[in-house]
């Protein structure tokens, strides 16, 4: 058999390990980035889980790594052929992506109310740092919500899929001390805060996919370019007087 009749060299079947080994090299560098959570049951970078959230957090950690275990099986499934048990776990995964978007969005509300206002990270207050959980968790809601209207146009769906679970790779390597101590202190850390990462690895997975299927997807460049224009602006717009009225309200509800 020639490599071109190949299906292991097939443009599908190339595809559909190109996103599963992507989402599982995404896995882990979740569970190395929260390993003091898995590990040790603690909140970086090693102390207790806040007591007045704790249940939430675990709750959102274990809908977070079930998203990721998901995304590494879906594109196999429908190598495995077994497409109706994808399109069934599908429906369980926009279920799933909505529970994390709220859970998300309570975290980064109620972590706001119980720390202490002097702490900073990534150089912003606690209510400056709250834009980063409230307003990139709707990116992820989002870019899932693309990836199912597309569900039936796979060079749409599985890149915006893929970007939904990029889009949530900020938390767990912000948690990764040797990366951003790169960059701590300098200008990218005002551009970006803790979105820095997320970003270049999000370059690395489009370039990755270019060079593997020698083309440029277009949608996974638009959904790249999308995520980083929505971190700078966030990074930038916490510190701004319009984000301190709108989390002064949220704060209040």
């Amino acid at each position: 058999m020639s490599a071109s009749a190949s299906p292991l060299l097939s443009p599908q079947s190339r595809s559909r390990w190109f996103y599963s080994v992507a989402s599982l090299v995404l896995l882990v560098l979740m569970f190395v980035g929260f390993q003091l959570f898995y590990l040790n049951g603690q909140a970086y970078p090693g102390r207790p889980l806040t007591p007045p959230i704790r249940t939430l957090i675990i709750t959102h950690a274990c809908l977070m790594t079930l998203w990721m275990l998901l995304a590494v099986a879906q594109p196999l499934l429908i190598g495995a052929g077994r497409k109706r048990l994808h399109m069934k776990l599908g429906v369980f995964g926009a279920v799933l992506a909505a529970a994390i978007v709220f859970t998300g969005l309570r975290i980064g509300i109620e972590a706001a109310r119980v720390t202490p206002p002097e702490l900073r990270v990534f150089a912003l207050a606690p209510k400056e740092f709250m834009a980063v959980p409230v307003l990139s968790i709707p990116v992820f809601g989002l870019f899932v919500v693309l990836g199912v209207a597309n569900r039936r146009r796979p060079e749409v769906h599985r890149p915006m899929m893929l970007m939904a679970s990029l889009s949530i790779m900020g938390a767990p390597l912000a948690r990764i001390t040797p990366l951003n101590e790169l960059y701590a202190g300098t200008w990218w850390e005002t551009v970006f805060s803790g979105f820095l990462m997320q970003t270049i690895l999000a370059a690395i997975v489009f370039a990755a996919k270019c060079i593997v299927f020698k083309s440029f997807d277009r949608w996974l460049a638009t959904g790249v370019a999308a995520l980083t224009a929505v971190s700078v602006a966030i990074s930038l717009g916490a510190r701004t007087q319009t984000w301190d009225q709108f989390a002064t309200l949220l704060l209040n509800l």
